[in-house]
């Protein structure tokens, strides 16, 4: 019996994490819950998996759900604020902590449990994309296991070799033979869209996947392909790897999940439904395998395969972090805060589709030089770049 700790139980990952871990009773045990708000649904889940305990980060939020928890006569001990994700996360009960919480947000429990050997089940990019060497040194000295989350690391990190499973951190791709990663996308919802058009896009067309069900910020940064420019700079972390080495390929099906090539020729693909229980079974399992309710491909109904370059002048978002993954942890750090706060404010109808790129390249053009080489000069740096954008937007109106 494992036990379980799920950073944003209920968004999109956590709730399909639940979805998984409810087929395995016998296997693995519910031991913490955490959100933000939504306590509603927090509560059905408590009710379900009754873990030993639950956290709200919002304080009006905490105070709701701890009232319905004991009029249920529910045993869950509700706890309040981010300091408790972190507390949580480093519990000696706790054996595997899935990082789903969106954003800056969910950097220190994830490095909480990190510090703690856990087995971490990564969904939470920005915690590489924020402080990605570090983070791995963190992972190296505590002897933790990182997982990836993400359809399309977990598709490359199925298509290693299991002795560099075993050991990314440490190894090199080229002594396995690997030439390339290959990071596939499909592009979002306005991959044929008219350029011309793009200043008039909504929030509600944005977040409109023609694939995938997400959560808003990350379906618009899907929309702006930004969402593949954090899984580069992710991919350069996870793998040991120089952005050189990263190939970013729109596959508009989702099908195929990314890929690795070889230096024979030879291209393995992980493909399935664009499901992310899968992913999450694969990690929760690994080094084993366990079953889903995800339909397998039918390859008889499959009618097109098709792949393209993504081009400039449509996802300027994507070249933009491929730009500061080169110059290094500051840039990659501050064009994430910039990208959270031009996203929230397109999402608030304040900016234009457009206008996130904007600010985000003014952010990078301004932080580029900075270092940030300790987590106190890290977490300065994303105050900071946050607070240069919203005066920027500020500056506009």
């Amino acid at each position: 019996m494992r036990s379980v700790l799920i950073l944003g139980a209920t968004g999109s990952i956590g709730c399909n994490t639940l979805d998984v871990l409810a087929g395995y009773p016998e296997q693995y045990q519910v031991f913490a819950l955490t959100a933000a708000q939504n306590w509603q649904k927090l509560l059905e889940q408590i009710r379900q998996f009754q873990p030993a305990y639950a956290v709200m980060t919002d304080a009006d939020a905490a105070v709701l759900l701890k009232q319905a928890v004991s009029d249920a006569g529910l045993a869950t001990e509700v706890l309040s604020g981010t300091a408790a994700l972190a507390e949580l996360a480093a519990h000696p009960d706790v054996d595997i902590v899935m990082a789903a919480i969106v954003g800056a947000a969910g950097l220190l429990p994830t490095l909480a449990a990190v510090e703690q050997g856990k087995t971490v089940l990564l969904a939470n990019k920005e915690a590489l994309v924020m402080t990605g060497e570090l983070f791995i040194q963190k992972v190296k000295q505590h002897g933790a296991t990182l997982l990836p989350i993400d359809s399309e690391h977990n598709a490359i990190f199925q298509c290693l070799p299991s002795a560099l499973q075993q050991d990314t951190a440490n190894q090199q791709l080229a002594d396995y033979g690997i030439s390339k990663l290959l990071l596939t996308g499909s592009g979002g919802p306005f991959l044929r869209k008219d350029l011309a058009d793009f200043e008039r896009i909504t929030p509600a067309q944005a977040v409109a996947h023609p694939n995938w069900v997400m959560g808003q910020k990350i379906s618009v940064d899907s929309a702006t392909m930004m969402n593949k420019g954090l899984e580069f700079i992710e991919a350069r972390w996870l793998f040991n790897c120089r952005p050189d080495d990263i190939q970013v390929v729109i596959h508009p099906q989702s099908i195929i999940h990314s890929m690795v090539q070889y230096a024979d020729g030879s291209v393995l693909a992980q493909l399935g439904q664009p499901d992310m229980r899968t992913p999450i079974a694969h990690a929760l399992a690994f080094p084993q395998r366990i079953s889903t309710n995800v339909k397998p491909l039918d390859f008889f109904a499959l009618t097109e395969f098709s792949f393209a370059k993504p081009c400039a002048e449509r996802y300027p978002c994507l070249y933009l972090a491929k730009q500061a993954c080169a110059l290094g942890q500051g840039a990659t750090t501050a064009l994430n805060a910039a990208n959270e706060v031009s996203v929230a404010a397109f999402l608030a109808e304040q900016i234009r589709f457009t206008d996130i790129a904007r600010f985000n390249a003014l952010a990078l053009d301004h932080f580029a030089a900075v270092k940030a080489s300790s987590l106190e000069h890290i977490l300065q740096l994303d105050s900071e770049a946050r607070a240069f954008v919203l005066q920027k937007i500020k500056e506009m109106h």
